[in-house]
């Protein structure tokens, strides 16, 4: 005969509190991971950018170490060649406006930069000086350049006075336009930056912004950067957004917010000799235009221009004056003629 105490009690049911206790975070986390497959910003198609941005004669340059460097080559051609290099996360297509008002007295190269606009992400992920560097003599390389003026806007600026320390080629002249690489001044507090800059500072942050760039943040970054305002329309937004997530720009981006940007080469900037212009907005807010008054101390016989209401990107925000105060920098200096400015 089996006796009932052979047999044990079933467990007691869990009460419902203690399955809610697995089933909110559960729901919780597949909330989240459906709001991240939602917002999540895929790259943008490598051809229909080129079509878009480059056009049917988009120009690139091949590099040893597997670069494709998209460049513009405009302008006169039998006048002296200038070579512009753009800022962080943007693109050679911020140079147009300079490119109308002064290509028809000089001949103007422009590149999108390692891991920006249409060279994206480049196979040695070097996205430091020396890789924007090589990049810069890649395109001298395929055009015959061995000699010619240098300009650069804000990281641009940078990769330009390391290009004349590293003494590659001879720089004509220098062109510093709101240009990064000087430190703070004594006392001075950093710059309030925008929005992408800030997430950047953190790893999650860098993470996230590889795989969520959501429109509007763009749209915000670009409006903190400049002063007027009024040059921040559609077709400015699109064109920073779809850029950023052409493939390997976004990687290239978080890469480059980690780099050494080697700050002690700071204070070898005086050993640049060539004509250097130092131009800068003073309602910069990404790098303080008190940079122009450290650059001018370190770089004998540099001039210095300041434009009133201007941002971080005086040749898109003031392109008429930008473009005059290069101008006449250059016939002063080197005796170039300069350009007479047209209307966009």
């Amino acid at each position: 005969m089996i006796d009932d105490e052979d047999f044990e009690a079933p467990p007691p049911r869990r009460p419902l509190f203690r399955r809610k206790r697995v089933l909110m975070p559960l729901a919780a986390l597949l909330a989240i991971l459906a709001a991240f497959l939602a917002l999540r910003t895929p790259d943008t198609d490598r051809d229909a950018m080129i079509a878009k941005y480059g056009g049917p004669n988009a120009q690139f340059a091949a590099g040893p170490a597997g670069q494709n460097i998209h460049y513009r080559d405009q302008g006169r051609r039998d006048a002296p060649v200038m070579i512009l290099l753009h800022g962080s996360n943007s693109s050679l297509q911020t140079w147009e406006p300079l490119v109308r008002r002064l290509g028809g007295d000089y001949r103007i190269v422009t590149l999108d930069l390692p891991g920006h606009g249409l060279t994206g992400g480049t196979p040695d992920k070097d996205y430091g000086a020396s890789g924007m560097i090589a990049a810069v003599d890649v395109v001298a390389a395929k055009l015959g350049l061995d000699h010619f003026i240098l300009g650069g806007n804000s990281m641009g600026g940078w990769v330009a006075w390391r290009y004349a320390l590293a003494g590659a080629h001879p720089v004509d002249a220098l062109l510093l336009i709101d240009a990064a690489g000087m430190p703070l001044r004594k006392g001075e507090k950093p710059p309030p930056s925008n929005v992408g800059f800030r997430l950047l500072e953190y790893p999650f942050g860098r993470w996230l912004a590889s795989q969520i760039t959501p429109r509007g943040l763009i749209e915000e970054s670009l409006r903190g950067s400049v002063a007027n305002q009024a040059i921040v329309d559609d077709a400015m937004i699109d064109r920073y957004w779809e850029l950023l997530r052409f493939p390997g720009n976004r990687e290239a981006t978080s890469l480059r917010a980690t780099q050494d940007r080697e700050p002690a080469m700071a204070d070898r900037i005086g050993e640049i000799k060539a004509p250097t212009l130092i131009l800068f907005g003073k309602a910069d807010r990404l790098i303080n235009p008190s940079a122009a008054q450290t650059f001018h101390e370190r770089i004998t016989g540099s001039e210095v221009v300041l434009l009133d209401g201007v941002g971080h990107l005086p040749m898109e925000e003031a392109p008429d004056a930008t473009a005059s105060a290069i101008a006449g920098f250059l016939k002063r200096r080197l005796g170039a003629s300069p350009a007479d400015p047209e209307t966009p």
